[in-house]
Parts: structure tokens; C-alpha cells; sequence
């Protein structure tokens, strides 16, 4: 009898290699191979690697070194290394001299062909290096099984790379340039999901806004595949991540405004309130275009649950780029901010500028911002009490429904007020909000 193997994915970084990994996932069991609990467990061991900041960088490199005695100990092990970092610059060479254990290293742009690359060494028993360059990379979403993490939530690619080039950031050098899936293909996937009862689908890209493609013979750009998606028969909620300021336009937000499917939670990074820090990061947009913005959002979605990303501490910013930073956060007032102090990245055209900002400085900028986010937040969910608000009911226990808001607030609900089906969309009361969480009935 085939003695049974499997599997374990340690995933990095942001949703789109989240997803990544769950088509991974998808090619080792078609493959025969079941998740392990634990990585000692593991017939084979997959680093899906993030690199864009070094902190996680420095952390990956870590845990790979962690896996050594676990291979000295386990005959046969097989260890495989994916990703934003193997993808970089002769990262695969390093690797491998720095962990001569590793068996596969492929990059972000061929996570489609893994099971090739397993077969292969399968059949040679001889160390694997399959990163391609990204001008090679050639799309092959439609013959992969997707081992999807959860039976409501969905993450679907509609396009891949980034063309933007922020100063700071690694992303176009290891994803590469933007390519848009088929418009065909994702609305037949999004279909699929619709019918496997799917509740929530989020559409993935490094900039969703500048998605384009065509549908017998005609454009579509984003506005038009949110548009054509919404009109797909079922309930479910449609979302979508990343959002680049600088291609989001009246359209997306009409379309987002006028479908009741669409989530009303937009993420839209702002990274900094100066005009003078946005130019040096090279985000293609003013103070003054973002806040336009925001009006128009607000102004055509009353009850949109806005979120946002922040550099602090970028090269060259002064107390004065500091503050408009400030000022612009109490102005737009986010429910919640991710914010981040700048570090370095090898590479990028900040690396390499001058007046970087000292770490002291960085540090209390960033905790001086953090105590006014929290504020603001607390005052935004303290608002929501006495309103109705939609959720999602994703769990059931004894005494109680667990249930998602639309702002990814987690609310408990009794279940003696009233029956539900997990899966179902419903009505909640906000009663309060105490330490951080909403208290609501159904």
C-alpha cells in the first residue's frame, strides 16, 4: 500500500500570496499529497516568500534555516522555496549557497508550473532552480486546482505585475510589468464560485484601477468587469484590493455606489499627506487630487468604511510633511489605518536618497500617529451604535453566531434571539462598543 504524504505551506506577505499558496495547496493534493498539521509532519515543506520589507525578509531567512535539522532527521524531505524573494535579482543563487538543503526554488511568476517542477525532481532527485525572468512569465490561471482556505471567502486574480514604480517599493522588479487576466476567464471563475456557494469574493491585483481587457470586441476596464460580475444571478459581496489613487475614477466609484454587491469598504493608500513626500515616492497624484477623492466617495457613498496605508519617516520628510500627514488623517478620518515606518529596500530609488530620516524620529512619528488613528477609529465604531449594519454569518457554536462586518469587525450574536444559517447574509443592531468591539443582536 502507497505509503501517504504530505504537505505543509508557510505563506508571507499579502492576499495575493495568500492565494497563491492555496494553488499550491491545489497542485500537491492533486498530486496526492494531504496538508500536515505541522511542519515536522511534512513530506514536503513550501516557503511562499514575501520581500517587501527586510524584516520579513530577515524572518523567512530565519525559518528556512530552522528546517535543517528537520531534513537532517527526515529522509526524503523535500524543501521548496516560491516567490516574491526567490524572484529577485540572483536571490536563487544566494539561497542555495546559504541553504544547500533546499531541493526547488521558483519564483512569483511560475507558481502555475509548480507541479512540473515537482515531477520533475520527483523523477531526477536533482536540485531544481525554475525562477523565470518576468517578461517570460506567460499566464496559466485556467489549469490550476484552487485549494481554497475557506468555503465563503474567494480570492481571484484579474491581473498580475505592477507598472507604478513607487520609489519605495520592490514590487514591478519581482512581479513586473501589469498583465490583465481575460475578462472571460474571470467571469467564468467568479461564476463557478457563485455556484460552489461562495459569499464573499475578493478580485486581487497590485492595482485593481488599472485593470483593462476586452469582451467580445468591446473594453472592459475595471468599472465594467465590477459592472458585468454584479450582474452574475446569487447573493454574494464583491471586494477588491489593491486601489492606486491615481486610477480611480468617477466610474469605479459609481459603479461601487449604485450595486448594493459591492462592499462599501474601499482601501485606498495614501502613504503621505505631502505633496512633497508623494513626488519623492513617485505616486503620480497630489494632496489635493486624494482628498477630491475622498469627497466624491463620500459624497456618492454616505456609509463607506474607509482604510488606508502609511509610510512615516520616508528620506527628506520634514516636521511640516509630518504634519500634513497629520492633518490629512484627521481630515479623512479612517476606521483604520496600516501604518509603517520607511525602511530601506536594496533595489528601489529610496535606498539610494539622501536625508533619511533617523530612527528615533521615526519611532515617535509613528507612535504619535498611531494614538490619533486609534482615537479617530474608536470614535468612527462608537458612531455605528443604534445603526443597522449587514454581516456575514461565518461560524456557529453553542450559544452563539460569530458574524463579519463589511468593516471586518467580528461581532458575537445570542442565539436565542432568533435562527440563521452559517453562510447567511443578515441584519445586525449595533447595541455598543467597548474595548475595541462592537456588541450587536440580530
Amino acid at each position: 500500500m502507497k505509503e501517504q504524504k504530505y504537505y505543509y505551506i508557510s505563506t508571507y506577505g499579502c492576499q495575493m500570496n495568500v492565494h497563491e499558496s492555496e494553488k499550491l495547496a491545489g497542485i500537491l493534493q492533486q498530486r496526492g499529497f494531504l496538508p500536515a498539521k505541522e511542519q515536522k509532519d511534512a513530506d514536503i515543506i513550501v516557503f511562499n516568500t514575501c520581500c517587501i520589507r527586510e524584516s520579513a525578509e530577515q524572518k523567512i531567512l530565519g525559518n528556512i534555516g530552522a528546517v535543517k535539522p528537520l531534513k537532517k532527521e527526515k529522509k526524503g524531505l523535500i524543501v521548496a522555496v516560491c516567490g516574491c524573494m526567490s524572484q529577485q535579482s540572483k536571490m536563487a543563487d544566494f539561497l542555495k549557497q546559504k541553504f544547500p538543503f533546499i531541493n526547488i526554488i521558483f519564483g512569483a511568476n511560475n507558481v502555475e508550473f509548480f507541479g512540473k517542477y515537482l515531477d520533475t525532481y520527483l523523477s531526477q532527485q536533482k536540485y531544481q532552480n525554475m525562477v523565470i525572468p518576468n517578461e517570460d512569465y506567460i499566464e496559466n490561471e485556467n489549469g490550476v486546482k484552487i485549494q481554497r482556505d475557506s468555503t465563503m471567502h474567494a480570492f481571484v486574480n484579474i491581473m498580475y505585475g505592477c507598472n507604478n514604480f513607487c520609489s519605495y517599493c520592490i514590487v514591478p522588479y519581482v512581479k513586473g510589468r501589469e498583465q490583465s487576466r481575460k475578462a472571460s476567464d474571470i467571469i467564468t471563475e467568479v461564476k463557478e464560485l457563485v455556484k460552489m456557494n461562495y459569499k464573499v469574493i475578493t478580485l486581487l491585483g497590485q492595482n485593481v484601477n488599472s485593470y483593462h481587457s476586452s469582451l467580445d470586441g468591446k473594453d472592459v476596464d475595471f468599472a465594467d468587469l465590477m459592472q458585468i460580475l454584479c450582474d452574475i444571478p446569487g447573493e454574494f459581496e464583491l471586494r477588491f484590493m489593491s486601489s492606486h489613487p491615481k486610477d480611480l475614477n468617477s466610474k469605479v466609484i459609481d459603479t461601487i455606489a449604485k450595486n448594493s454587491k459591492v462592499s462599501k469598504y474601499i482601501h485606498l493608500p495614501v502613504q503621505s499627506g505631502s505633496n512633497e513626500v508623494l513626488k519623492r515616492m513617485n505616486r503620480n497624484y497630489t494632496r489635493e487630487k486624494y482628498l477630491g477623492l475622498i469627497d466624491e466617495i463620500k459624497q456618492k457613498i454616505p456609509n463607506v468604511i474607509l482604510t488606508t496605508d502609511i509610510i512615516v519617516g520616508f528620506p527628506g520628510e520634514t516636521d511640516q510633511d509630518y504634519l500634513d500627514t497629520v492633518n490629512l488623517l484627521k481630515q479623512v478620518r479612517y476606521a483604520n489605518a496600516f501604518i509603517f515606518m520607511y525602511s530601506k529596500r536594496k533595489g528601489t530609488p529610496a535606498e539610494k536618497m539622501e536625508n533619511q530620516v533617523p530612527l528615533e524620529v521615526k519611532k515617535q512619528r509613528i507612535h504619535d500617529l498611531l494614538a490619533i488613528e486609534h482615537q479617530i477609529s474608536d470614535e468612527i465604531f462608537t458612531a455605528l451604535i443604534n445603526t443597522t449594519q449587514r454581516a456575514l454569518v461565518e461560524e456557529e457554536t453553542d450559544k452563539f453566531y460569530i458574524a463579519k462586518l463589511q468593516c471586518g469587525k467580528v461581532v458575537k450574536l445570542s442565539k436565542h434571539q432568533v435562527s440563521t444559517n452559517v453562510g447567511s447574509f443578515i441584519d445586525v443592531k449595533i447595541l455598543d462598543y467597548k474595548n475595541g468591539d462592537l456588541i450587536a443582536k440580530i
